[in-house]
């Protein structure tokens, strides 16, 4: 059909919505009629589609529905390339050219010989590019990442035989699809990796992230799941407002049950393989109960990826006998590089490289810390049409740059520190790398939903802080009203207050004071003087996709955030006096 259409070799074949069967079926005919696949964010507006179909010349685009095909027709007359737009996932609501349904897209391909097709699949080679993911740059736009169809298959292979998926002549694997396919690490998961092992996907519905997905999962009960920080956050402020609801006993048997569950996996993450008695207890009362309530009764593989998760998080999940192992990678090495193991892991660590992939520590300092630099089979072409960035990225000897800052332990774990572009550099010219400081605040002020560090070129460091607010489910935008748990942190403090307008307009007494308790306890254990935090504010809005300050894999994008909140930041610096 794609043929049928006219796609030309190497002409991109755009794909604008949420995970299905017709988005696989989309992507694998572009590859194998000689285009490129091109998955474009759901979230993008329509100048950031114009962007990436007119990057990469696409004949075609295929769109899930009314919503995201107005997008294209309000950019259609800028793309010269284009000769067909698709709609799979509703009815087309009016008739036009060059708009085809599912059903009539098809149907196109039936009178299109065999041997056309042959041919064309016979003509392309291993290092040849099929699939472009578009990198969503922090800054300035995005960068079309070539992949080849080796990249692709040697990375699927090697990724699963690493992790021990089970071929499905042994074992089926089940996977449930929602994270975002422009993404590679759903992409390698839930397409290459599946393909590659017989992985049996599930489709969740399309509003997987603002709240079905653990419906979802209780349906399917996968054996493999990967989700990002922010998706095992979620699960873990469900789990804790559901546990508070429970009865007092209850609870101090989920208290004595996390205690034992932390200790034991702690110890056997150590390398220590006996099983307490009181841990088989535990298993059996809270446990496999818990594993049950929220799907992952059957999954023996559970994995974050795409952003740093908090030790916070990362313990809470152990202390209920559910390892979240880390992996880490760009969509430049196609998608993993470093994964943990349940045999073999550490937390805070990304674990150890995938057989066939190596790592240098580019001019590391006294601590071992350096530039995280990547080779193998798995790193990428180049970026379309880009000669100058690709440069940038990979050196002459061919190591990939990533921009992350990080060092292997004795044991060959390797640990990540920080981004170099994220590095603050103080007046004092002191570098410091702002996560870990975040991270310590969110985690000494539980109320506290995203803490941004701010300070470069000045004085000294400042905070911007956010409060956990309810979202909106269907927008995405952060509301006023507080979550069950922050409401109870207050209520402990004495507060009254229900929402974050109310913390912020009367001062609360209570809130502030126990924030700025939590950030001088942070400021107690900080290296240096210079890693103080010495003002903060609050934001009277949570971070979130829908207002710009977060990327679609959940990253703080601080350019923005900077740009977004320039005058209460200016704020922290006009006073003439240094904070003491």
């Amino acid at each position: 059909s794609c043929l049928q259409l006219g796609l030309e070799r190497f002409h991109g074949v755009g794909i604008l919505g949420f995970n299905s069967a017709e988005w696989f079926i989309a992507d694998i005919g572009a590859i194998l009629a000689g285009g490129f696949a091109v998955g474009i964010y759901t979230t993008n507006s329509p100048e950031a589609c114009h962007y990436v179909a007119e990057n990469c010349s696409a004949n075609v685009i295929v769109v899930e529905n009314h919503k995201q095909l107005q997008k294209i027709l309000e950019i259609e007359d800028r793309l010269p390339h284009l000769k067909g737009i698709v709609q799979y996932g509703e009815e087309i609501k009016e008739k036009r050219p060059n708009l085809y349904s599912w059903r009539e897209f098809m149907e196109l391909g039936r009178d299109v010989p065999d041997s056309r097709l042959r041919e064309v699949i016979a003509s392309q080679k291993p290092n040849q590019c099929c699939t472009l993911i578009y990198t969503s740059g922090t800054t300035g736009q995005p960068k079309g990442v070539m992949l080849s169809h080796d990249n692709l298959t040697w990375t699927a292979a090697a990724a699963g035989r690493f992790i021990m998926l089970s071929d499905a002549q042994d074992r089926q694997e089940q996977v449930v699809s929602y994270l975002p396919l422009s993404h590679i690490a759903a992409q390698m998961s839930d397409i290459w990796s599946a393909m590659t092992f017989g992985v049996q996907v599930y489709f969740a519905q399309p509003d997987a992230l603002k709240g079905s997905l653990v419906e979802t999962l209780r349906e399917v009960r996968p054996t493999a799941f990967l989700g990002v920080p922010r998706v095992w956050e979620k699960m873990e402020e469900k789990m804790k407002s559901v546990g508070m609801k429970s009865s007092a006993l209850r609870r101090k048997v989920a208290s004595w049950a996390k205690g034992v569950g932390l200790q034991t996996n702690l110890k056997r993450m150590n390398g220590c393989s006996e099983v307490p008695v009181n841990f088989r207890l535990a298993k059996q009362l809270v446990y496999r109960k818990v594993r049950k309530a929220i799907g992952l009764d059957r999954c023996t593989k559970c994995y974050s990826g795409a952003a740093p998760i908090t030790r916070d998080t990362l313990e809470f999940f152990l202390s209920l006998n559910i390892p979240v192992l880390e992996l880490y990678g760009m969509s430049e090495s196609s998608g993993p590089h470093t994964i943990s193991l349940p045999h073999a892991f550490k937390l805070g660590s990304c674990g150890k490289e995938l057989t066939g992939c190596h790592t240098l520590i580019h001019k590391p300092d006294k601590d071992g810390i350096g530039e995280i630099c990547f080779s193998g089979r798995h790193i990428f072409m180049g970026y379309l049409n880009m000669e100058d960035k690709t440069k940038e990225a990979i050196d002459e000897d061919g190591w990939l740059h990533s921009g992350d800052l990080g060092k292997h332990d004795k044991d060959g774990f390797l640990f990540i520190t920080g981004r170099i572009k994220e590095l603050i550099i103080t007046a004092g010219g002191e570098n410091i790398p702002p996560v870990p400081i975040e991270d310590a605040v969110k985690n000494a002020v539980p109320i506290i939903s995203n803490a941004m560090l701010v300070g470069d070129k000045a004085k000294f460091l400042a905070m911007l802080l956010t409060l956990k607010c309810v979202v909106d489910a269907e927008t995405g935008e952060p509301g006023d009203e507080l979550t069950p748990e922050a409401l109870e942190f207050c209520q402990k403090l004495g507060s009254k207050a229900t929402k974050v307008s109310e913390i912020i307009s009367s001062k609360d007494n209570a809130i502030y004071a126990a924030i700025q308790k939590g950030i001088s306890a942070v400021n107690e254990g900080a290296v240096s003087n210079a890693q103080k935090v010495q003002k903060w504010v609050l934001l009277e809005k949570d971070f979130s996709l829908f207002g710009g300050e977060l990327g679609p894999t959940m990253k703080l994008k601080r350019p923005v955030v900077v740009q977004k909140y320039r005058d209460q930041i200016a704020q922290f610096y006009t006073d003439i006096e240094t904070p003491s």
